[in-house]
C-alpha cells in the first residue's frame, strides 16, 4: 500500500490515500526532523539535541525509540514485531527514513531542480522550477514547534526554496512573458517572508517591472531601502541599485551585470504599465468598491498584499520621506478673540521653546480645575508661538474627562495625527507600538508644536510623544500627570482661578469698561460668585452683554441666591460658583432652548450637528436651529463650524445633572432612541448612495420625530461619513452599553463598506466586536452573523488570518442556520478576496464557486455577476487573460440586463485591464471609456480616479505619453480631493517618470 509524506509546508502523511493522525507534537517533530534530511543517517543524539535543546530528560532516548515505534506501526500496521521497516530504518547509531521520488515532496523537488539546472533551454527551466516550487505550501515543516524549527537542518531546507525561487526569476526573466506570470506570484510571496534579501528583492523588482507593473517595481526599490536603512543602517548593494537602474533603462532580461542602456528587447515594446490604486473594485464589495460587490479592495492590495505588507508603513518615513501635505499641518484652533491676564504663566512658558542645541524633547504640562482655562492658555500661547515651528502644528481634544465617557484613545489621536502629516489610512500599521514608531520617525529632525489637550493620565499621551528633540509638547490635564515629570523631564505648571484684578479685567474686556466702572462693587460681588473660574465668567458676562439693560446689581443679586454644586466634579472647589452662573444664564432661556440644552448632554460625540440635535428633540431642522443659536447666545454652546456645535464639559455635566432631574427616564430613553435611529438611519442612506447596488440590511422605519440625513451624491455621502466618525464609532459602542443592542450591530453593519474604504482597521475591528457582543446578548442571529462576517474580513484586512477563518465559518453557520444564502454567498467572497490576498488563487475559485451557487439559488442575479467578475479578476492575477475576459465579459451582459450602472461600469474597468495586459491597447481604451462614463454618471470619484489611472497606464504602454500624464493628472486631482490615499500612489508614478530623465513626459511609472 502506498504511503506518501510532505514536509515542503505542513507535515502531513498518507496510507492508502487516507491522511494519516502523526501523534503527539514530540512524535510528528521527529519525523519531520527525519523527513528534512532523507536517505541519511540520523544519530540518536542529534534527534535528542533537535528535540529538547539544551535540556533533555533523562529518559529521552527511551522516548525517541518509543516514539520510532509508533511511527512504524503507523506506517506499516502489518509488520511482524521484530521485522525490518521499509521507511524507518536502524543506522550509524540512530534512523534513517528511506523514501524516493513518489513518496516525499522534498526529493521530487530536489529532482526538478536538478533538471532545471541541467537544460540551457530558459522556458523549460522555468517550467521544471514553477513545478517545483508548487510543491511548497509554507515554511519547511509549518506546525510542529518552533524551538524544534529553528534547527539548522529545516532552515538549510527553507534556504533550497529560496534559492529555487531566484533560480526560477533569473530563467523566466530569459524566457519570455507567459513564464513571467506564472513565476511572479510565487516570487511575491517569498519577497514577504525575506525583505533584506537583496538578492531576491532585485530579481522581484525586474519581474514586476517586466511584466507591466514599473511603478511597483520601483516602489518596492523605495521600500527596500528605506528598510536596509532603518534595520541596518546600510545603503542598498549593486545587485539591487542595478536592479532600480534596469527598471530605468527598461532592461529586463537578466544576466547577472549591469543594465545595458537603450537595450530593451522587442518584446517589451509596449510592456503593461499598472499601479492599481486601493480601491480597483474588482471583489468584494465591503473592502471599499462602492460597487455591487465588486470590490472587497484593492487590485493592488491583492496583488501586493504579501510583498508590501508591514514595508508599505516603513515607506512612510524612508530617507527621502517628505511630510506629503503641501502645506505643513495647521490644527491649532482659532485664536481666542480675547484673552486676559496670565501674565506670569505665559512669561514661565517662553522659557521652554527648544532652541536648536536641545537634546530632548520639550515638555510643558498645563494642569487645573475643569473651566480654569487651561485650554485658552494653551491655544494662545501656542499661537503665539508657532511661527518658531515651521513643520507645522498638531492639535487633539483627548476627550479625558468628558462626561459621557467617550475618551478619545491613543491609538485613535496619533491615527489623526499620521493622517495630518500624509500617511494615508491604508498605510498606518495595525497595532499601537507600530504607529507611535511611525509617528516618532516622522517627527525626527523636524519642528512640530503638538498640543495634547484634556489628557487623563500620563499613559493616555505618552505614545504621542516625539522621540527626538526639536519639537515642543503642551499637556493639559486636570491631573498633574506626575509621571511626565519624573520619567519625561515635563515642566509643570497647576493654574488658579484668577485673582480679583484679572477677572475684572476680564469682565471688562467683555462688558466694557464703563460698565464696569458704573457699578464696581456689583463686578467684584460677580467676580466673588463666580469665585473667578474663567469659565463661569465667559458665560454671566455673555448673558450680560447680549442684555445691556440688565445692572450689574441685579445680576451679582441672582447669582448669590442661586445654590447647589456639581456632584460630577465634586472635590473642585469653584464648581459649586460655577452652577450658580450656569443656572442663572439657563433660567433665562426659553423652555424650548433649555429642554434642548439638557437632551444634548445625552449626545456621545465631541460635538452634535443640528440634524442630531433635532433628533434629540423630536423637532425639525428648523424648529432646533433658533434653539441652538439661542444657547450659543448665552455661551452655552459654541459652533465651532458651521452647523456642528459644542460646550463644555463642565456645561456637559450641568445639563446633564439638570436632565437627570427635570426629565423622566422615558423622555431620555425616547431622546437617545431618536439620536441612534438619526445616526444609524442617516449612515444606512450614505451606505445606500457610496454603493448603490450591494445588498445591505432591511431597516424598519425611524421612530417618530428622527431626522435622517439624505445626500445627493457620493462626495457629500462620503464628507458626512468622516465627519460623524469619531461619533458613529461612539454612537456603535453608547447604544450597546444602553439597551439599544439592535441599533448597534446594524449601525456597525452600515458603517462597514465606509471603514474598511477609508482604511480604518482598528476602528472597524472594534466597531464589529462590539457589534458581535450586543447582537450576542440580544441572541439576534441574524446580527451576529453580520457582525462576524464584517469581522472576520476586518481581521484578514490586519493579517490576523486564523481569527480571520474563524469568524467568517461562524457568520457562514450562523446565516445558513437562518436560510440567508445572499448572505452565505457574501461571507464566500469575503473568504475569497482573503484567499487572493495570499496567494491562494485556487482556495479563492473554491469560495467563488460557492458564492455563485448560492447567490442563484437566492436569486440574486446581480450577486452572480459580481462573482463572474471577480473571478475574472482572480484569473488576471494568475495571467489567465483569456478567461478573465469570458468571466467579465459574461458579468457585463448581466449587469446591463438588469440596470446595475455601477457592476457595468465594474466589469468593463476589468474587461479593460485584461486587454491591457494581452497588449491589446486599443479595446482597453475603449472598456476603459465605458467605465469612466458610468462612473462619472452615477458620481463615483473614487472609481473615476481608479479608472483613469488605468486610462493612462495603457495609454503610456501604447507610447502615448502625454496623453498618459493627462489622464494620470486628472485620476490625482481627483484623489487628492477627496483625501483618498491612493493619492500617493498616483503622485509616486508621475515623480518616477521626472527621476527616469523624460522631464515632462512621464516614462515608465
Amino acid at each position: 500500500m502506498h504511503t506518501r509524506f510532505t514536509v515542503l509546508g505542513p507535515l502531513r502523511a498518507w496510507r492508502g490515500g487516507i491522511e494519516l493522525e502523526l501523534g503527539p507534537p514530540k512524535q510528528r517533530a521527529l519525523l519531520a526532523f527525519l523527513l528534512a534530511q532523507p536517505n541519511h543517517p540520523v544519530g540518536t543524539h542529534e534527534i535528542v539535541d533537535a528535540l529538547w535543546r539544551q535540556n533533555p530528560p533523562d529518559s529521552a532516548v527511551n522516548v525517541v525509540h518509543r516514539h520510532i515505534g509508533a511511527l512504524r506501526r503507523l506506517f506499516e500496521p502489518d509488520m511482524p514485531s521484530r521485522g525490518t521497516s521499509r521507511w524507518l530504518v536502524r543506522a550509524s547509531g540512530g534512523y534513517r527514513l528511506d523514501a524516493d521520488l513518489e513518496s516525499l515532496d522534498l526529493l521530487r523537488f530536489r529532482h526538478l531542480r536538478e533538471r532545471a539546472s541541467g537544460t540551457g533551454e530558459p522556458a523549460e527551466a522555468t517550467e521544471l522550477l514553477v513545478e517545483a516550487l508548487t510543491l511548497w505550501r509554507g515554511p519547511t515543516a509549518s506546525g510542529i514547534a518552533p524551538d524544534v524549527r529553528a534547527h539548522p537542518a529545516f532552515g538549510a531546507v527553507d534556504g533550497e526554496h529560496l534559492a529555487a525561487v531566484k533560480h526560477a526569476a533569473e530563467r523566466a526573466l530569459e524566457a519570455g512573458r507567459e513564464p513571467r506570470a506564472r513565476v511572479l506570484v510565487t516570487l511575491r510571496k517569498a519577497a514577504a517572508l525575506y525583505m533584506l534579501d537583496e538578492e531576491l528583492q532585485a530579481r522581484l523588482i525586474l519581474m514586476l517591472a517586466a511584466t507591466g507593473h514599473q511603478a511597483e517595481a520601483l516602489e518596492v526599490y523605495r521600500t527596500v531601502r528605506a528598510r536596509l536603512a532603518d534595520d541596518l543602517g546600510v545603503q542598498p548593494g549593486p545587485e539591487l541599485q542595478a536592479a532600480q537602474r534596469r527598471v530605468l533603462a527598461q532592461t529586463y532580461v537578466w544576466d547577472g551585470s549591469a543594465p545595458t542602456e537603450g537595450t530593451r528587447s522587442a518584446e517589451h515594446t509596449s510592456a503593461d504599465v499598472r499601479t492599481e490604486p486601493a480601491t480597483t473594485g474588482r471583489e468584494s464589495e465591503s473592502a471599499g468598491s462602492g460597487r455591487e460587490g465588486e470590490s472587497a479592495g484593492s487590485g493592488r492590495e491583492i496583488e501586493r498584499a504579501e510583498v508590501a505588507g508591514a514595508a508599505e508603513a516603513a515607506e512612510a518615513f524612508g530617507p527621502d520621506h517628505r511630510m506629503s501635505p503641501v502645506v505643513p499641518p495647521a490644527q491649532l484652533p482659532a485664536k481666542l478673540p480675547s484673552f486676559t491676564g496670565r501674565l506670569d504663566e505665559l512669561a514661565r512658558f517662553r522659557g521652554l521653546l527648544p532652541g536648536s542645541s536641545a537634546s530632548a524633547v520639550v515638555i510643558g504640562v498645563i494642569g487645573g480645575m475643569a473651566g480654569v482655562g487651561k485650554t485658552a492658555l494653551a491655544v494662545h500661547w501656542a499661537h503665539q508661538v508657532a511661527d518658531g515651528f515651521p513643520d507645522g502644528q498638531l492639535y487633539v481634544d483627548l476627550r479625558g474627562f468628558h462626561p459621557s465617557g467617550t475618551v478619545m484613545s491613543p491609538a485613535e489621536a496619533i491615527r489623526s495625527f499620521l493622517g495630518a502629516l500624509g500617511v494615508p489610512a491604508q498605510r498606518v500599521p495595525a497595532g499601537l507600538d507600530a504607529q507611535a514608531a511611525l509617528y516618532r520617525s516622522l517627527l525626527a529632525r523636524r519642528r512640530v508644536l503638538i498640543v495634547l489637550d484634556n489628557a487623563r493620565d500620563t499613559e493616555h499621551v505618552r505614545a504621542l510623544l516625539p522621540g527626538a528633540p526639536g519639537c515642543l509638547v503642551v499637556v493639559t490635564s486636570r491631573h498633574q500627570l506626575y509621571g511626565l515629570v519624573a520619567a519625561e523631564g515635563a515642566y509643570s505648571l497647576t493654574l488658579d482661578v484668577l485673582g480679583e484684578d484679572d477677572a475684572l479685567r476680564f469682565l471688562s474686556d467683555r462688558l466694557g469698561p464703563d460698565r464696569i466702572a458704573r457699578d464696581p462693587d456689583a463686578a467684584r460681588a460677580i467676580v466673588a460668585a463666580c469665585g473667578g473660574l474663567p469659565l463661569a465668567l465667559a458665560v454671566v458676562s455673555a448673558r450680560a452683554a447680549i442684555n445691556p439693560a440688565f445692572p450689574l446689581s441685579g445680576i451679582a443679586e441672582e447669582l448669590a441666591e442661586s445654590e447647589g454644586s456639581l456632584h460630577a466634579f465634586s472635590g473642585e472647589a469653584p464648581a459649586a460658583d460655577a452652577r450658580s452662573a450656569f443656572s442663572w444664564s439657563y433660567r433665562l432661556l426659553t423652555p424650548e432652548a433649555a429642554r434642548v440644552f439638557r437632551l444634548l448632554a445625552l449626545h456621545p460625540g465631541a460635538d452634535c450637528s443640528v440634524a442630531a440635535a433635532a433628533s434629540l428633540a423630536g423637532l425639525r431642522r428648523a424648529e432646533v436651529r433658533p434653539l441652538l443659536a439661542e444657547l450659543s447666545r448665552a455661551h452655552l454652546v459654541s459652533e465651532t463650524e458651521p452647523g456642528r456645535f459644542t460646550c463644555h464639559e463642565l456645561l456637559r455635566a450641568y445639563g446633564s445633572e439638570l436632565c437627570r432631574t427635570l426629565d423622566a427616564r422615558p423622555e431620555r430613553t425616547a431622546a437617545r432612541r431618536r439620536m441612534f435611529d438619526h445616526y444609524l438611519h442617516s449612515a444606512h442612506a450614505a451606505d445606500g448612495v457610496l454603493a448603490p447596488s450591494r445588498e445591505r440590511l432591511t431597516l424598519g422605519p425611524p421612530v417618530a420625530g428622527t431626522v435622517v440625513s439624505e445626500f445627493a451624491d457620493q462626495a457629500r455621502a462620503a464628507e458626512w461619513l468622516e465627519t460623524n466618525r469619531s461619533v458613529l464609532l461612539a454612537a456603535v459602542e453608547q447604544s450597546a452599553r444602553r439597551g439599544c443592542g439592535e441599533q448597534s450591530w446594524q449601525l456597525a453593519a452600515s458603517i462597514e463598506l465606509y471603514l474598511d474604504r477609508s482604511g480604518r482597521r482598528q476602528e472597524q475591528f472594534v466597531a464589529q466586536t462590539t457589534a458581535a457582543r450586543a447582537a450576542q446578548g440580544l441572541g439576534d442571529v441574524r446580527g451576529q452573523a453580520h457582525a462576524h462576517r464584517a469581522l472576520g474580513f476586518a481581521n484578514g484586512r490586519l493579517e490576523r488570518w486564523v481569527d480571520a477563518a474563524g469568524h467568517l465559518a461562524r457568520a457562514l453557520d450562523l446565516f445558513a442556520h437562518i436560510g440567508d444564502r445572499a448572505g452565505q454567498g457574501r461571507v464566500h467572497r469575503y473568504s475569497a478576496f482573503l484567499a487572493n490576498a495570499r496567494g491562494r488563487h485556487e482556495e479563492a475559485l473554491e469560495h467563488y464557486a460557492q458564492a455563485g451557487l448560492l447567490y442563484r439559488e437566492a436569486g440574486r442575479r446581480s450577486g452572480q455577476a459580481s462573482v463572474a467578475n471577480e473571478v475574472g479578476w482572480t484569473h488576471i492575477l494568475t495571467g489567465r487573460y483569456r478567461k478573465a475576459l469570458e468571466e467579465c465579459g459574461r458579468a457585463l451582459a448581466v449587469h446591463q440586463e438588469i440596470g446595475d450602472r455601477n457592476g457595468e461600469a465594474a466589469a468593463w474597468d476589468s474587461l479593460g485591464y485584461a486587454h491591457h495586459h494581452l497588449h491589446e491597447h486599443d479595446r482597453a481604451l475603449t472598456c476603459y471609456e465605458h467605465a469612466l462614463e458610468l462612473y462619472r454618471a452615477i458620481r463615483d470619484r473614487s472609481l473615476e480616479a481608479d479608472t483613469l489611472v488605468h486610462i493612462g497606464d495603457t495609454r503610456h504602454a501604447a507610447g502615448e505619453h502625454e496623453r498618459a500624464a493627462d489622464a494620470w493628472r486628472q485620476a490625482l486631482d481627483i484623489l487628492d480631493d477627496i483625501g483618498h490615499p491612493d493619492a500617493e500612489a498616483v503622485r509616486g508614478k508621475l515623480k518616477d517618470a521626472v527621476a527616469a530623465g523624460a522631464g515632462e513626459q512621464p516614462a515608465n511609472p
